[in-house]
């Protein structure tokens, strides 16, 4: 089909055939469709939207535009999840070598920051020699040695997502659900997976902060990923307050690794990254339900073996051999290291909320997050010590962790205006269930 009667029949609601699709995204890798086409096409979906099977052969397309990872040597037992993005939200750090712990193998290509949201390989970055972008032959050796490895995209999976997210990125058609899914599972199917998990946020610190519109996403991830063969379940989560007590980089690592720890302090990370575990433990057989996997995933958190595991792995890309018995030497620290208290006259004992996104825009202008794609990071900056949801006004707001005085004001002022007075009771961490 030539590009612009493909588009011409998206633009007037009829079906696309699989073959057609899978032939657009070969233009767009050839250079037969130009960008106008490619804008075109992402306009028409997000005016008119796409059928299940339209989003599934777009998935499947752009997951076939570049290099799809065999992993058949380990067997059915490759699995991960895919995190829809929050503040606080370290989970890959803990969850990763929590499923290798139990025999999984977990090969986590993660991402960086996007918007007020921290990224995974951000927070890697902030220990000393940690390689995010190995070559493929130490990437294959870290997984099956180790059970786990956590790096970058590399440019020849699913090549395509990557021009079509450009393009959609400048022509205001980003926040449409079928390409938002086909983006994030066209790299996902390419990743070689046996099972997925997807966590998607809901809340004032998510890219969905409303329910309806978290759910209507998590269903058409769900019903795409099993659409495409790769079995998928999602767990819509709370992100409506800060996941872990840290927001930052440096700050998130030394919180991802008190949790492997097990050393009490982060109770709600602690049971989204038990429960995500509990579900991948499942999908792919290695334990006979959610119940079980949650007992096994529990084991090997509290028995320091998902915390081994952690270790052998950022030595094995590069990391220091000695990174979980003395992280405080290694991670970088900022020169203010300051508390917050809240505002004379303020009072929110037992109701205390957040606009959890301004926390996330507190750390970008502390420097620890980018305003634009090629900023530096400053990995040392953030928030630790963020108070739960029903604090009892004896301790302070939070600490911030600043590089001078200038940007330290910035981010007290950002984080006493985020307070808000909590209305109800606490929502539940996980806030529903979604499977195919």
């Amino acid at each position: 089909m030539l590009p612009q009667e493909f588009i011409r029949a998206k633009r007037d609601r009829r079906p696309l055939p699989a073959e057609a699709i899978a032939d657009f995204v070969a233009g767009v890798m050839d250079g037969r469709v130009t960008e106008g086409q490619i804008a075109a096409f992402a306009m028409a979906v997000f005016l008119n939207g796409m059928s299940r099977d339209e989003a599934v052969g777009l998935t499947v397309a752009m997951r076939d535009s570049g290099t799809v990872l065999d992993w058949s040597d380990l067997g059915p037992t490759v699995v991960d999840k895919h995190s829809t993005g929050g503040v606080g939200d370290n989970v890959s750090l803990p969850l990763a070598p929590i499923i290798a712990a139990c025999g999984g193998y977990v090969p986590m290509i993660s991402g960086r920051g996007l918007g007020h949201t921290g990224g995974t390989l951000d927070k890697f970055e902030a220990i000393p020699g940690y390689d995010v972008k190995p070559d493929d032959e130490t990437f294959r050796r870290v997984v099956k040695e180790i059970g786990c490895a956590i790096i970058g995209q590399t440019g020849s999976l699913a090549p395509a997502d990557k021009t079509i997210y450009g393009i959609r990125d400048v022509t205001a058609t980003v926040e449409s659900v079928p390409l938002i899914t086909a983006s994030i599972l066209s790299k996902k199917l390419a990743a070689g997976l046996k099972g997925l998990v997807l966590d998607v946020k809901v809340g004032s610190g998510a890219f969905m902060p409303n329910a309806d519109a978290a759910r209507e996403l998590a269903t058409s991830l769900v019903e795409v990923a099993n659409g495409a063969g790769m079995p998928t379940i999602a767990l819509m989560t709370d992100m409506d307050h800060p996941l872990a007590s840290a927001a930052g980089n440096a700050v998130e690592v030394r919180s991802a690794v008190n949790l492997l720890k097990d050393d009490g302090s982060e109770p709600r990370l602690r049971e989204i990254t038990l429960a995500l575990a509990a579900e991948m433990l499942a999908i792919v057989g290695l334990a006979d339900s959610a119940q079980e996997g949650l007992k096994k995933a529990e084991e090997a958190l509290t028995s320091g073996a998902a915390l081994e595991r952690f270790g052998r792995m950022v030595s094995a890309l590069g990391g220091p051999a000695n990174f979980v018995d003395r992280m405080d030497d290694h991670l970088p620290s900022a020169p203010i290291i300051r508390d917050l208290t809240l505002s004379e006259g303020s009072d929110y004992r037992g109701q205390l909320g957040f606009d959890t996104r301004e926390l996330g825009l507190a750390v970008i202008e502390l420097g620890g997050g980018r305003t634009r794609p090629q900023d530096n990071i400053d990995h040392a900056v953030g928030l630790t010590d963020l108070v739960p949801r029903d604090w009892d006004g004896s301790t302070p707001l939070c600490r911030i962790h600043a590089r001078d005085e200038a940007t330290f004001e910035l981010a007290a002022k950002r984080v006493r205006a985020a307070v808000r007075r909590r209305e109800g009771d606490v929502p539940a961490a996980i806030v529903e269930r979604i499977s195919a």
